[in-house]
């Protein structure tokens, strides 16, 4: 005996031990690749397989992209991976053709940092990192179909993100099909006259830059100057998604300004309606929809025209959800970014200017480029915070109340947004808390326009009320309830060509342009006209050329007053080329493109490269399209069956993928217009965060946890804080340590029975223990530890095995179907313990448990079911199927009430009929004492658990 074997390892040679479980998993998951266990037919072309596997329902379950991290997993990492697998097992068991994977979501700013930090070229980190991240995920025997992984960064995956763009800058949105159409249908409806040219002039007669600004107007992927949100310390610009609330850039926490730049853009915004209503048939958790919902933002209203007073002949259009109160509108307010302010503000103040509505400035272009630059650095939580004190400038100019007549002042006010409605309002202090609080700072007038009720006190009246003060020679609102004066107002406004009813959205057009090395090209050249023109899809995948230096150029993170200067743009040789475009004009002269696409480019449509993943002729076929994500019964509008990962991506995402969807159904590349049919977002593994009194983390390997307290070997005393795993916090626990000291089916377990999927859990490696034992009770039951010999015996199972057997497998099966996995090993355990304590387990018994396993811990299971004599692989044998007449109890326990007390407990069939369980009760002994010869007025029967008897 060596001095590392110890006394039971001698006895127990055949115990189910770490080690062991090394040996089973590594020997099964090169099985498992060796074979192609996991690989899902398609129904046509190179991945074709089993007819009569294809002929099965079929199952398409998905993960969230991960991220190749250079930091690798922990442990909060697999746990929907984890999920899913084991969905994916029971789905594979239960007859379903599986289609299972996982590929990575690779193009992005962390691994251009390092880039930048090392010199390493991103691919190459990249690569490792996924690398390292595909070892992590094997060792915890993820039955993915491998051979439809794939990363974005491969160029023939961006090919087709590339060419989807392509598509949607060659569509335009047709409000009146509620479909996107092909540009060039529009462009013949230019050329026809069937549909006016905007400005009034014949298509014919534009030159070329005048149609391609044109169609700019109308293309679903357009490049336009633009407010957006300019991070001099990335060096690039930011979808408003990418901003926290209090104005920095998500990553590196650098400070967000508002500028003006020319960028690309996906018209989202015309698809708000279809994206709202077609939330309602998926089934998502209602909270998630809610999010989408209010990102969205549909309201109802009114647009109305202001005419500028004494100033150029232009007019300010608002957008209000509260037309009524229009007679009540005494001043108008711009945002900071407003397109008009410069053309309307005046060489000088008017006479009778306020001093403070100027700012102390000597001419109305002074005021407000002081006022803008002010606003530049505030954000839109800031400018939007109720209660701060309210700023603005006026702008020297005036406009007209369309429905008083009476001049109004225009200001300019950062708590106004460009990214809702028009950027302009009408303010009506009298209804708007807002308004009152601008009013009052700066001595506006105040009319109010809704009644308020009698004793009210308040400022601003926000509530329902007769109208007031809203009349003129044509019409009178007054005494009208709110709905109807809105009605009314809308019917003149629109009858005077002033104003129409119409419906705004909170949701804005996506920012589509990163100032980056590591992202897609587009596939867009300019020529001397500056004239954008799509590559021909022959010149697809445009690949991202070689670079010295990765870094955009960054700049003081507080210099607003500055602007993007790409890598790609050093690139001279790649950036300035000669091309046949194949659209008759030969070769010519052309600049690239030199701005990347988001890394939300990749994963907006990458379930469908994992229907056909090696396909170069087309985004995918469409029999593999139509039979993996087509509608059918229960999912009208198509999608993945099972789609899981965090709730952090409920808007960005989710929105984009949806809106690709739909431009991509709508041009007939695919069946399904919604991507994904159910969703379902995993909770997240906490691990305690333990601080020194300077607030810095310290490794949590090395705090004890003594006293009713907890203490750090080298510093004393420290708190401790539930909160997020990460290696940054020094208390990330990694996959690689629990499977080394436990193995990979004890991590799978445990990690499901921590409690439900959908709610957060404290992770606890002392806990781990349990499941492993769990694991060794199992293999016991199976394998005698000392001979390595199977001892299960071909007995029958007498009947109150049976009944633990099938009420077991009825339950497990539910929860399984349900995403219950914490109570289905509940459930397991139970039986196991049962089973352990048999004198002999049979066969027929032992075969069961493995199979019931088997999705959660398939390594073992694989192992013990060849131990029992099986040569097929347990992920296509049947999962149990229980006998109904041994899941219903033999017996249920009835109580029998005597003026609400308890007088018996009786043992009855669970069939029994009201009438007959009434019978048995009153012929009890112990109720017929009870009674003492009473009369009976009243027998209330609840079989078969319930009999209340109630005297005369």
């Amino acid at each position: 005996m060596s001095e590392t074997t110890t006394a039971a390892e001698v006895a127990a040679p055949h115990r189910y031990t770490a080690a062991l479980a090394a040996d089973i998993e590594a020997r099964w998951q090169d099985v498992w690749d060796a074979e192609g266990t996991y690989a899902a037919p398609n129904p046509s072309g190179e991945l074709a397989g089993d007819a009569a596997v294809v002929a099965r329902p079929k199952k398409f379950i998905m993960d969230m992209f991960p991220y190749p991290s250079g930091a690798g997993l922990h442990v909060g990492h697999p746990l929907g991976y984890i999920a899913t697998d084991v969905y994916a097992r029971y789905h594979r068991m239960t007859g379903h053709n599986v289609l299972h994977t996982l590929g990575f979501d690779a193009f992005g700013l962390p691994a251009e940092q390092y880039a930048v930090q090392t010199g390493t070229h991103p691919r190459v980190s990249t690569e490792a990192n996924m690398e390292n991240m595909k070892a992590q995920l094997r060792r915890l025997g993820l039955g993915h179909d491998k051979r439809r992984s794939f990363a974005t960064i491969d160029p023939e995956y961006y090919k087709w993100t590339q060419w989807i763009f392509l598509q949607i800058f060659n569509s335009w949105y047709d409000d009146s099909a509620r479909k996107a159409r092909p540009i060039g249908e529009l462009i013949a409806q230019f050329e026809s006259g069937e549909r006016e040219v905007p400005g009034g002039r014949a298509w014919g007669e534009l030159s070329a830059a005048e149609r391609d600004e044109v169609l700019g107007g109308y293309r679903l992927a357009y490049a336009s100057d633009a407010p957006v949100n300019w991070c001099p310390g990335l060096g690039t610009v930011l979808a408003n998604e990418e901003v926290t609330s209090d104005g920095r850039s998500e990553r590196g926490n650098y400070p967000v300004f508002k500028a003006k730049l020319r960028q690309w853009n996906m018209r989202i915004t015309a698809y708000a309606d279809r994206l709202l209503d077609d939330l309602e048939p998926l089934d998502w958790p209602e909270a998630i929809k809610l999010q989408q919902r209010n990102w969205i933002g549909r309201s109802e209203g009114a647009r109305v025209d202001f005419r500028v007073s004494d100033g150029p002949d232009a007019k300010i259009t608002v957008f209000t959800t509260r037309p009524d109160t229009l007679f009540g509108a005494t001043y108008m307010v711009l945002a900071p970014e407003h397109d008009l302010i410069d053309s309307i503000v005046p060489a000088a103040w008017p006479e009778g200017t306020k001093e403070s509505w100027t700012g102390g400035a000597a001419t109305p272009a002074e005021a407000v480029a002081a006022y803008r630059k002010q606003a530049q650095s505030k954000t839109d939580v800031e400018r939007q915070t109720e209660g701060k004190d309210k700023t603005g400038v006026f702008t020297g100019a005036y406009a007209a109340n369309p429905l008083t007549g009476e001049r109004v002042p225009v200001f300019v006010g950062d708590y106004v947004l460009m990214g809702y409605g028009t950027g302009a309002i009408m303010a009506v202090p009298g209804q708007d808390e807002r308004d009152w609080e601008f009013a009052s700072a700066f001595e506006l007038p105040i009319v109010r326009t809704v009644q308020p009720p009698e004793g009210w006190e308040g400022e601003a009246y926000t509530g329902q009320g007769p109208a007031i003060n809203s009349a003129n020679d044509e019409i009178d609102l007054n005494g009208m309830q709110v709905d109807e004066a809105k009605r009314t107002v809308i019917a003149h406004l629109t009858e005077r060509g002033i104003g129409e009813g119409t419906v705004n959205f909170r949701l804005r057009d996506w920012l589509f342009s990163r100032q980056r090395y590591w992202g897609e090209p587009f596939p867009i050249v300019y020529d001397e006209n500056g004239v954008a023109h799509a590559l021909p899809e022959s010149m697809l995948p445009l690949e991202l050329p070689e670079v010295e230096d990765y870094s955009p150029r960054t700049f003081d993170p507080d210099d607003a007053d500055t602007s993007p200067e790409t890598p790609l743009s050093r690139n001279e040789e790649w950036v300035n080329v000669t091309l046949d475009l194949g659209d008759g004009r030969g070769r010519r002269s052309y600049r690239r493109e030199t701005n990347t696409m988001p890394n939300w480019a990749g994963s907006c449509w990458y379930e469908l490269r994992y229907l056909d993943p090696h396909n170069g002729e087309r985004l995918v076929s469409d029999d593999a399209e139509r039979y993996w994500m087509g509608p059918r019964e229960g999912q009208p509008l198509g999608g993945v069956d099972l789609y899981v990962g965090g709730a952090e991506h409920a808007v960005l995402h989710l929105l984009y993928a949806r809106f690709w969807s739909k431009m991509l159904f709508d041009l007939g590349h695919i069946s399904s217009s919604e991507p994904f049919h159910k969703l379902f977002n995993q909770g997240m593994i906490q691990a305690y965060v333990y601080r020194d009194a300077r607030g810095i983390a310290v490794p949590a390997a090395e705090v004890e946890e003594r006293d009713g307290g907890a203490f750090y070997y080298e510093g004393g005393k420290v708190s401790r804080l539930l909160g997020k795993m990460g290696k940054s916090l020094k208390n990330a626990v990694t996959p690689d340590e629990i499977c080394a000291e436990y193995g990979a089916d004890t991590l799978r377990l445990y990690e499901m029975a921590m409690g439900p999927l959908d709610v957060s859990r404290p992770w606890d490696t002392r806990a781990v223990v349990g499941q492993y034992r769990l694991l060794q009770r199992l293999w016991r039951n199976v394998v005698d530890e000392a001979t390595g010999e199977v001892t299960v015996v071909d007995a029958e199972p007498d009947e109150a095995t049976l009944r633990a057997l099938h009420k077991a497998v009825d339950g497990i099966g539910q929860d399984m179907a349900n995403l219950r996995f914490n109570t289905a090993i509940a459930k397991f355990t139970e039986l196991n313990n049962f089973v352990t304590k048999l004198d002999e387990v049979p066969r027929s018994v032992a075969e069961q448990l493995v199979l019931l396993v088997a999705p959660l811990a398939p390594h073992i299971a694989e192992e013990l079911w060849r131990r029992l004599g099986h040569q097929d692989s347990v992920v296509h044998r049947d999962f149990p199927v229980a006998d109904p007449a041994y899941v219903v109890d033999e017996t249920v326990t009835c109580v029998v009430q005597l003026k609400g007390k308890v007088k018996a407990r009786l043992e009855v069939p669970p069939a029994i009929s009201d009438e007959e369980l009434e019978k048995v009760a009153l012929a009890d002994p112990a109720v017929v004492a009870a009674l003492g010869g009473a009369e009976i007025r009243k027998v209330i029967v609840r079989a078969p658990k319930l009999v209340n008897i109630v005297p005369a």
